[in-house]
C-alpha cells in the first residue's frame, strides 16, 4: 500500500487522557481513534493487524477442530431471562427495547444463543462433542473504561463453546483448547502465562486465565519462584502451616483504645504487631451475615468466601449495618459473644496466642484474647489473599507476584446453562440428558493492545512480523528525486511479487517526518531509498535492534527473506 493514499494520521504529542504506552501509542502511531469513552474507530493499520491476530486464532481453533460461525448481537431478553442472568448480570449488560416494546440486549457473551441454537439443533450424542466459535464485537457498559482498547465498551472478541455427552470429553476439549491459546499467544509473540483463576459470572469451575506479564495489568498473578504453578492471586489456596506459640494464656482484659480504628492504629497503641491481633469484618453472604476473622497481616479473599459458601454475591457489610447488627463501628467489631451470626475464621487466626481484638464497642479492644477459650469459631478456612513469599501450593518453591493482562479465559461450564436452558439430547439408551459445556474467549482487540504494551520502546511501537501490519516500510527520502522515485516504484513492486506486504512511504514530507513516523508505526524492517539510488544501493533497519547497514538491491529479496523469521 501506498502511505499517501492510506489513513494514518500521526500525532507528535501524547495524548492527555492516555495513561499507559499501549493507549499512547496506538493513538501517536495512528492506529485508532476514540469514538466516545470506550468506544473506538479502527483505522487501516489496526484492521491489518487485527486481521493478522484474527487468522492465527482461526488457523489454531481449526486445527483445535472448532468450527466458526457467526452469532448476533443483538440477543432477545427471553434467552437471558432462562438462564438467570437476566436478573444477575448488571448494569454492565446494555439492555434496549425494539419499536413494539421488546426487550433485548447487545451481546455483552453469547453462553444464551449458542445454548438455544444447539438445543434445537442437535438431538442425539451422536453429534458429539461439538465445537464451535465466532469472532465478533461486544458490548459491556463498563463503568469506568480505560486503559485504551484494555478496558472498553466496543470491543472485538472471539468465544468459542464446546458440548459434550461426558466430562472425560469435556476434559479432553479443554487441553485441545488450551494448547491451541497457548500456541495463539506464542505466535503473537507474547510474554504470558496461564494461570488459575475463578470463573466469575459465568459459572462453572476449573478454568484459567491466560494473562500477558505488563506492569499496567490489573490482575496480580501468584506464581512459584522455581516451578510453573501460577493462579490469579483470588484462587492461589495458602498452604502455609501455623504453629500456635507456647506462651501462657493471660486473663481477657477489656482496654480503652480511643480513636484507635485500624489495625495500623491498634498495633501501634497496645505496642503488639499486627500479626498479634485479628482482623473481624462483617459480610453480607447472599442474604445471611457472616463474621470472617483473619490476622492483622491478611486481607480477607471475597472470592474464597463466595465460594466457600457457593454464594451468588459477597458483600462487605456497609458502616451502617454493621452498627446495626454488632452495635459498633467497623474498627471495634470483634467474635467475643457474638451470637445469631456464623463466625469463621482463616487458619492462622486458631495458632493466635494471647491476641488483641474488637471489643464490639466504640473505643474498646480485648487484649489477651484466645480462640476457642475467649470465643467459638464454627469452622476454620483459607480465607486470605495469599502473600510474596508464602510457600507455593504445588509444594516447589516460594511465591511472587507480578502483573497481567487478561487476554484469553478457558472454562469448564459443565450443565450450568443447559440444564437452565433445558437443552437436552438423547443418549445411547435415549434417555435424555442436558449438555455438558465449555466456553473459551480471547480479546482479539486486547491481544493486539497487549502486544502493543510489550514492544515498544521510547520512538514507538515495534510489531513482531506475525501480527505487524505490513512486513517492511519503503521510505523514499525524496520522491521528486527521479532516480529514488524510479527505484522507489521497482523495489515496491518486486517486494510484493514475492509476497511480502509493503508499505511505501511516498508522501511529499521532509525526511525527519518520514523517519519519526515509521520509527513510531513500528514495522519490522524500514529500507530507505536515499542519495545512492543510482548506484542500486538501499539503507536497512531493523526496528526491533535498531541495526543498519547498506546493501545493493540484487541483494535485498534473499537478505529481507533472511531477516523476517527472527523478527
Amino acid at each position: 500500500m501506498k502511505q499517501s493514499t492510506m489513513l494514518i494520521p500521526t500525532l507528535r504529542e501524547v495524548p492527555a487522557d492516555a495513561e499507559i504506552k499501549s493507549h499512547q501509542l496506538l493513538l501517536r502511531a495512528g492506529f485508532m481513534r476514540q469514538n466516545a469513552s470506550g468506544v473506538y474507530s479502527y483505522l487501516p493499520l489496526a484492521k491489518r493487524v487485527l486481521q493478522k491476530v484474527e487468522q492465527i486464532v482461526r488457523e489454531e481453533m481449526d486445527n483445535a477442530g472448532s468450527v466458526e460461525l457467526l452469532m448476533p448481537a443483538l440477543q432477545q431478553a427471553e434467552l437471558w431471562q432462562e438462564s438467570g442472568r437476566w436478573y444477575t448480570y448488571g448494569p454492565e449488560l446494555m439492555r434496549l427495547h425494539d419499536r413494539n416494546n421488546r426487550e433485548f440486549a447487545l451481546g455483552a457473551t453469547h453462553e444464551e444463543v449458542i445454548t438455544s441454537l444447539v438445543r434445537d439443533e442437535v438431538k442425539s450424542y451422536k453429534r458429539l462433542p461439538l465445537s464451535l466459535y465466532q469472532i465478533q464485537t461486544k458490548f459491556r457498559d463498563e463503568q469506568r473504561p480505560r486503559f485504551g482498547l484494555l478496558r472498553g465498551r466496543e470491543f472485538i472478541m472471539k468465544d468459542g463453546y464446546s458440548f459434550h455427552s461426558s466430562y472425560e470429553s469435556l476434559d479432553e476439549v479443554y487441553e485441545q483448547i488450551f494448547q491451541a491459546y497457548s500456541n495463539i499467544f506464542s505466535r503473537c509473540g507474547l510474554n504470558f502465562r496461564a494461570v488459575i483463576a475463578d470463573s466469575g459470572e459465568m459459572g462453572g469451575k476449573d478454568t484459567h486465565e491466560f494473562m500477558v506479564l505488563s506492569d499496567v495489568g490489573e490482575d496480580t498473578i501468584a506464581y512459584s519462584d522455581t516451578s510453573t504453578y501460577a493462579a490469579n492471586i483470588e484462587m492461589a489456596p495458602v498452604v502455609t502451616q501455623y504453629e500456635r506459640m507456647t506462651d501462657s494464656l493471660k486473663d481477657m482484659e477489656k482496654v480503652l483504645t480511643e480513636n484507635q480504628k485500624t489495625i495500623p492504629d491498634v498495633s501501634n497503641f497496645l505496642k503488639v504487631t499486627e500479626q498479634e491481633c485479628i482482623k473481624s469484618l462483617l459480610f453480607k453472604v447472599d442474604e445471611q451475615y457472616v463474621l470472617v476473622l483473619v490476622r492483622g497481616d491478611h486481607e480477607v479473599n471475597d472470592i474464597k468466601l463466595k465460594n466457600l459458601f457457593h454464594a451468588g454475591t459477597v458483600e462487605l457489610a456497609e458502616a451502617e449495618e454493621t452498627k446495626k447488627i454488632v452495635g459498633c463501628s467497623v474498627g471495634s467489631v470483634g467474635p467475643v459473644a457474638i451470637s445469631g451470626i456464623e463466625v469463621i475464621a482463616d487458619h492462622a487466626v486458631k495458632a493466635i496466642v494471647n491476641g488483641v481484638c474488637g471489643a464490639n464497642e466504640e473505643d474498646y479492644h480485648y487484649i489477651n484474647i484466645n480462640p476457642e477459650r475467649d470465643f467459638s469459631v464454627s469452622r476454620y478456612e483459607d480465607l486470605r489473599f495469599i502473600q510474596e513469599g508464602d510457600p507455593s501450593p504445588d509444594g516447589q518453591g516460594s511465591i511472587l507476584f507480578a502483573k497481567g493482562i487478561e487476554v484469553g479465559h478457558v472454562f469448564k461450564l459443565g450443565t450450568r446453562y443447559s440444564e437452565a436452558m433445558n437443552a437436552v439430547y438423547l443418549d445411547e439408551n435415549g434417555k435424555t440428558k442436558p449438555f455438558i459445556m465449555g466456553c473459551y474467549g480471547i480479546g482479539v482487540s486486547r491481544t493486539m493492545a497487549a502486544v502493543a504494551e510489550q514492544f515498544n520502546d521510547e520512538k514507538g511501537l515495534i510489531w513482531p512480523v506475525s501480527v505487524s501490519p505490513f512486513d517492511v516500510h519503503l521510505v523514499a527520502v525524496n520522491m521528486k528525486d527521479e532516480q529514488q522515485s524510479t527505484l522507489a516504484n521497482k523495489l515496491y513492486s518486486e517486494l510484493k511479487q514475492n509476497r511480502f506486504t509493503v508499505l511505501l512511504d511516498d508522501r511529499k514530507e521532509r525526511p525527519g517526518v518520514k523517519f519519526a513516523d515509521s520509527d513510531l508505526i513500528g514495522l519490522p524492517i524500514r529500507i530507505t531509498i536515499g542519495k545512492k539510488a543510482s548506484d542500486g544501493i538501499v539503507e536497512v533497519k531493523i526496528r526491533k535492534t535498531g541495526e543498519m547497514f547498506e546493501i545493493h538491491t540484487s541483494d535485498l529479496l534473499e537478505k529481507i527473506s533472511e531477516l523476517l523469521p527472527s523478527l
